[in-house]
């Protein structure tokens, strides 16, 4: 009787360890009990039959539970629950050569405090180093960054 009872202790641990990363990932009080139940299972053999059954028993759960969860992740099922996606996006980087400081330009939208601009019939990402600025308004390129322009108003006083 006492072999079932560590059976199923070994059996509810790891399921509340797959409970753990599945359902209520971190750590919660399902992870922390499945440890302790998975612990109680070798205490249990250890106190009941002795040394040799303890270290089968602390064998079985060293290497089942990993395995069992690993197993898990790797099945159908599992792969489902795992986040999978790729990010490709790109971020538009601005040609040196085309845009120099002191260019002038337009704003396409209002600049609070980034936003669109058109310099040298090129749409780019732009900041003001002034604060907000109006759409339409002629602007003049302060410093050139890899993926912004810094811009101010022109006849700004």
């Amino acid at each position: 009787m006492t072999i079932l009872i560590i059976l199923f202790l070994i059996f509810l641990g790891i399921l509340l360890l797959l409970l753990e990363f599945v359902v209520i990932p971190g750590i919660t009080i399902a992870g922390i009990g499945g440890v302790l139940l998975l612990g109680a299972s070798v205490y249990l053999a250890f106190d009941t039959y002795g040394v040799v059954a303890g270290i089968i028993t602390l064998a079985v759960v060293l290497i089942a539970a990993p395995v069992v969860v690993f197993r898990f992740f790797q099945s159908r099922t599992g792969k489902k629950m795992l986040l999978n996606s790729e990010i490709d996006g790109h971020v538009d980087q601005i040609d040196s050569q085309t845009i120099h400081e002191g260019d002038e330009g337009i704003t396409l939208g209002r600049l609070v405090p980034t936003g669109k601009v058109r310099i040298n019939e090129q749409i780019m990402e732009a900041k003001s180093a002034t604060g907000f600025v109006d759409p339409n308004v002629k602007i003049r390129v302060i410093e050139v960054l890899k993926t912004q322009v810094i811009v101010e108003p022109i006849n700004q006083e």
